[in-house]
């Protein structure tokens, strides 16, 4: 047997390394090796960081029975759909549509020609052995209703998928969208629905920003209670900072222990977001602490040694779930003593019972310590103690798209909270990212010890990327990321629109391997879509760049958002960074230009950042900086540093009073 995967860029995929399936990766070679040898396709599509993905690969993959069976009746593929989100977007949509749900591990098979007639999830070993028999013998003695079920279901997803009509997307629009997040959202808990719960991190950036464009208290309210909730449960690592990927609960006690690089960026804007946003008001503290402590995860945990950042920590330590992380009473007064244990225990809501399995508790903070020094004392001693125990796996490969957003949240929190270093980090992460991935003019999707893989860049890999490029062009000023930025946004525009219908686009390039369907799934759902990301790439760099293109930015942004205007009117709670983009849009977007010498223009720049709206451009430096065309024809007044507000095409009178500009940035707020 040949082992094609010890080489993978895929942690996951090398995982698999050693079974004694003969997996092949996806590729032209595995599937003309399913037609030389007349046998289906056995697909099984995971994630390093997946508990359920880990449990099948235990329980089947490396059991000599099972791997006999796989190998003598089929072409086994093993896809990372981190690597492939391609890949999984197509037979994930299958699943669902055979299933009517979906998740990790995908387990599909397949024609000789990619065609799913089977699928499903997880099974448990006894389970697989009857479906793979079943599965072999189909094939050999009904073969043609096996071909002719792949056609059909290939078809009825493609009769079921494809563009939206287009909708207005106006202010009623969005008032009529944040009014339906309000209503349905968990009066109790806060967040959206029951268990398991996800952040709903574009949600939140939503509701923040219908706050700020005059949307009223509501939309603050319910985005507050949201945050609050997750920060003070047990999704939320208490010592460490930094969050899972969902509680398995209602209420954010217990979370499924996996990090994923993706949600802890979008969270890390939301928290910097809201602690700008509510001066005087107890949840500021809480924001900034957490945003603090969820970028420290970033760098400490997540970072890698060429500056770039890890895709994931594992849910499973040893193959078990929450080992490093949880504790019970008397582990605490084991690290910290009897009187420092039984604080701790209280402040952590760790009991007796437990609030997880076999008596161990997740770590809560149900409300703030009283003793501030003591607190950061027990924390130091908890922290040094987990950090002895066994540790989860990290998946190291680094992915352009999710590295896109944690650019864009370090660079935009780093510059709201006065921290130049955050900034540098999305500088090292920027940098490495367009030394590495990109090949021959054209980006590629991950890379691993510094060596880049195969797999094309896709949608969300241009946009997210481009977004971070231009959150840093206004962090730094510097021009180098503009031009970078808009290179990518160029070229996605070129290779993934829907030239029949404008405003929509596809997930692939027009050049990229094809699939039995191209993806297009324009749904934010627990990252950004490629579709949202690139309207919201347009958008703002429509008022960045000047010329020309800037009015072209803004007619494919505008396009972009009436095609989905379906969406965000039926379906909000899958469309928060559509909203967010819109209410951006509808905004202006604002336009902040500060213009003056690094050492007068400070107190104007401080405030543009603290008071300006989320998804507004603020740009700081001197009028004739290279590369800024913001700043370009803008004067000082009267010799001294001026800031300049514009919403669209609208611009006000340059003042030179930051309590000026403040009143002008907040007046919107009234509603």
């Amino acid at each position: 047997m040949t082992n094609r995967l010890a080489d993978a860029s895929s942690p996951y995929l090398r995982q698999h390394a050693d079974n004694p399936v003969d997996w092949w990766p996806w590729s032209p070679e595995a599937l003309a090796e399913a037609k030389r040898r007349d046998v289906p396709i056995l697909l099984s599509v995971g994630y390093a960081a997946c508990h359920w993905c880990h449990v099948m690969a235990h329980e089947s993959f490396e059991n000599e029975q099972l791997a006999r069976l796989m190998n003598d009746n089929f072409v086994n593929i093993k896809v990372d759909r981190e690597e492939r989100p391609d890949i999984d977007a197509v037979y994930m949509t299958a699943t669902q549509a055979m299933t009517g749900q979906g998740g990790w591990p995908m387990t599909c098979f397949l024609t000789p020609d990619g065609e799913p007639f089977h699928c499903g999830t997880y099974y448990p070993p006894h389970q697989f052995a009857r479906l793979l028999e079943a599965v072999a013998a189909t094939w050999r003695e009904r073969r043609d209703e096996v071909v002719d079920a792949g056609k059909q279901l290939v078809a009825h997803i493609e009769e079921r998928t494809g563009p939206l009509r287009t909708a207005s997307v106006d202010a009623d629009v969005l008032a009529a969208a944040a009014a339906r997040l309000v209503a349905e959202s968990d009066q109790e808990h806060g967040g959206f629905g029951g268990a398991p719960k996800f952040p709903p991190s574009m949600v939140l950036e939503f509701l923040l920003r219908r706050y700020e464009n005059g949307g009223g208290r509501e939309p603050l309210d319910v985005a507050t209670q949201c945050a609050e909730a997750m920060a003070r449960g047990g999704i939320y690592d208490q010592l460490a900072g930094g969050f899972a990927r969902y509680s398995v609960d209602a209420a954010w006690v217990v979370p499924h222990f996996e990090k994923m690089l993706y949600d802890n960026a979008l969270l890390l804007r939301v928290y910097a977001h809201l602690a700008r946003l509510v001066p005087g008001e107890p949840v500021r503290t809480l924001a900034r602490r957490v945003a603090e402590e969820t970028a420290q995860f970033l760098l400490t945990d997540l970072r890698t040694s060429e500056g770039a950042f890890a895709a994931s920590l594992d849910a499973d330590t040893e193959g078990e779930e929450g080992k490093t992380y949880v504790w019970t009473p008397a582990q605490l007064v084991d690290v910290l003593g009897e009187d420092d244990g039984a604080w701790a225990a209280e402040l952590f809501a760790v009991t007796d019972d437990g609030t997880f399995e076999h008596g161990t508790s997740t770590l809560q903070m149900p409300a703030d310590p009283d003793d501030t020094q003591r607190w950061q004392r027990v924390r130091e001693e908890l922290l040094a103690a987990r950090r002895a125990r066994p540790q989860p796996a990290r998946d190291d490969k680094v992915l352009a798209e999710w590295n896109g957003l944690t650019i864009t949240a370090l660079a935009e929190a780093g510059r709201a909270l006065n921290r130049p270093d955050w900034v540098g980090a999305a500088v090292a992460a920027a940098d490495f990212v367009l030394d590495v991935h990109v090949v021959d003019g054209r980006l590629r999707r991950s890379s691993r010890a510094g060596r880049v893989g195969d797999a094309a860049g896709v949608l969300a890999d241009y946009a997210c990327f481009a977004e971070g490029l231009l959150a840093l062009h206004q962090a730094t000023g510097d021009g180098k990321w503009l031009s970078a930025a808009t290179e990518l946004i160029d070229i996605a525009v070129d290779r993934f629109a829907d030239h029949d219908h404008p405003g929509a686009y596809f997930d692939t390039a027009e050049d990229a391997e094809a699939l039995v369907q191209r993806p297009a799934d324009p749904a934010d759902n627990a990252s950004p879509s490629g579709a949202s990301a690139l309207a919201a790439a347009l958008l703002s760099a429509s008022v960045l760049i000047g010329g020309s293109k800037a009015t072209e930015y803004r007619r494919l942004a505008d396009e972009a958002l009436q095609r989905v205007g379906v969406l965000l009117s039926y379906q909000p709670r899958f469309a928060g960074n559509w909203l967010a983009v819109a209410e951006a849009a509808q905004a202006g977007p604002v336009q902040v230009a500060v213009v003056g010498p690094p050492e007068s223009r400070g107190e104007l720049t401080s405030t543009a950042v603290a008071v300006a709206h989320g998804g507004a451009v603020v740009v700081a430096g001197r009028p004739d900086e290279p590369g800024v065309p913001l700043l370009a024809d803008r004067p000082l007044v009267e010799d001294g540093p001026a800031a300049y507000v514009c919403r669209g095409y609208v611009c006000d009178r340059p003042t030179t009073d930051p309590t000026e500009l403040a009143r002008t940035l907040t007046s919107a707020r009234a509603g």
